[in-house]
């Protein structure tokens, strides 16, 4: 319904009545604000689009006809107001909704998770294939689940699967039962509060799957103001940003069956992580929609390198 190519180069000091209008105007002023992007929107416009067509109940399916329909004095003046929040607080659109979209889902969110923007979303859709045969998959685990979108995600690709999720935060859990209940999948997603696998003993999986805290010290103390708005706890992972990543390495071996795959979201610390571990043959995938910094390990692997990952766990640890 919106060209998000388009550039708005002007904002007008007034906008008309209509959701058009007020998405310019509001592209316009978000550019003018120098507002940062990054939380299921990348530009000004697009930004923009999601507050007013929220606001307005208003589909992105809908005919482009209906965003020149006058609007009634109540209706402008709040979606207007939304469109000034996103400037004064600099708080993320998907906080300002109490929603977010991943994987195709909506997901109620709020500053006690992560806003979901995973390309794991991608390999979820399509079933971790040909990664893994979907057809064989009976169990997997989300570590660090935050809101529960990578679980419920996952419990919807896989409709006959069930679906173990983990978080240490008992703030994130109390987010992820309301999107669990969102969804109806009360009987086939079980929320856990843990310490990686510590509440998972005795269990194996198909599928690890994880997006854990991997942003060193250094970029948490320089990101722009709207990723503060974010737990700290769900980007901070110690100094280069590996702190989760190095355990999960050493303990997920013994935690996946032996044909299953162990899949991690690193984003831009992969070259920090590929450095530390030069020998491990990481699996790095490509997305046809963006992003990058996921890698693959097939159990044998982690296998062959348990001892190295112990060993480096060790070393950090007496550093």
């Amino acid at each position: 319904m919106i060209n998000t190519t388009q550039q708005v180069l002007t904002a007008l000091s007034e906008p008309e009545k209509t959701a058009r209008a007020l998405i310019e105007w509001g592209a316009g002023r978000f550019e003018r604000a120098g507002l940062v992007y990054g939380h299921g929107t990348d530009n000004a416009l697009d930004e923009a689009a999601s507050l007013v067509l929220h606001s307005l109940s208003i589909g992105y399916d809908q005919p482009d006809s209906v965003l020149d329909r006058p609007l009634g004095e109540s209706d402008f003046v709040r979606a207007r107001a939304l469109l000034e929040q996103r400037i004064l607080t600099r708080r993320p659109a998907a906080y300002l909704l109490d929603e977010a979209w991943f994987a195709g889902l909506p997901f109620f969110v709020d500053e006690r998770v992560l806003v979901p923007r995973s390309p794991l979303a991608e390999l979820i859709a399509a079933r971790f294939s040909p990664w893994i045969d979907p057809q064989r998959v009976s169990s997997i685990v989300d570590i660090g689940t935050g809101s529960g979108c990578i679980a419920i995600a996952c419990a919807t690709a896989f409709p006959q699967v069930k679906v173990d999720a983990t978080d240490v935060s008992r703030d994130a859990l109390d987010v992820a039962r309301v999107n669990v209940a969102r969804h109806g999948l009360e009987a086939r997603v079980n929320l856990l509060e843990s310490d990686l696998f510590v509440a998972l003993a005795g269990k194996t999986y198909d599928i690890i799957v994880s997006n854990p805290p991997y942003v060193s010290r250094e970029e948490v103390e320089q990101l722009p103001e709207e990723f503060r708005h974010e737990p700290a706890s769900g980007l901070l992972a110690g100094e280069d940003g590996l702190d989760i990543v190095v355990r999960m390495l050493v303990e997920a071996a013994n935690y996946l069956a032996s044909d299953g795959i162990l899949v991690v979201e690193v984003g831009y610390t992969h070259e920090v992580l590929q450095a530390q571990y030069p020998e491990v043959p990481f699996m790095w995938l490509d997305f046809d929609n963006g992003g990058t910094g996921v890698f693959l390990l097939e159990a044998s692997v982690l296998k062959e390198f348990q001892a190295t990952f112990s060993q480096v766990v060790k070393q950090r640890r007496a550093s």
